[in-house]
């Protein structure tokens, strides 16, 4: 599905393995952290997971890691066109990183209706994604 999803709007097909392991590698990574409940396919399936999200230290000690290691990634490879993308990517890195490791301690929602607005309102990531990544990249010749 992915794979399709990409095609339909033109992402080049040499691009396909690079999907495919993104998917695998979120899997593994999920495997690490859930507890024994990943399956491999839908229906009766062998469930996987070590349970890191058994220990908060170690989850934001790998999880954190992997955050700092992204970020630093997603940086390198960067120059801003401005202060607003820059502004829009530290504020968007500091409300995710609050919201992420406050969510040992927060309690779940009181209803499905809250988590169903909850849910919509993340939505607000992705405007606010979209314009902390109006970058260039590091290095480019800009427009005369």
């Amino acid at each position: 599905m992915l794979i399709g999803l990409a095609r339909r709007f033109g992402v080049p097909s040499s691009a396909s393995l690079l999907l495919i392991g993104l998917v695998v590698s979120h899997w593994v990574l999920d495997v690490a952290s859930h507890a024994p409940d990943m399956s491999l396919w839908p229906g009766p399936s062998p469930r996987f997971g070590l349970g890191l999200w058994n220990s908060i230290p170690a989850t934001f000690l790998v999880e954190g890691t992997l955050w700092v290691a992204g970020i630093a990634a997603y940086l390198r490879g960067r120059d801003f066109r401005g202060l607003g993308p820059l502004l829009a990517f530290w504020s968007l890195v500091i409300v995710s990183t609050a919201i992420w490791a406050a969510g040992p301690w927060s309690p779940p929602p009181p209803s499905p209706k809250a988590l169903g607005w909850f849910a919509l309102i993340g939505w607000i990531i992705v405007p606010w994604a979209a314009s902390a990544d109006r970058t260039k990249p590091a290095g480019a010749a800009t427009a005369a």
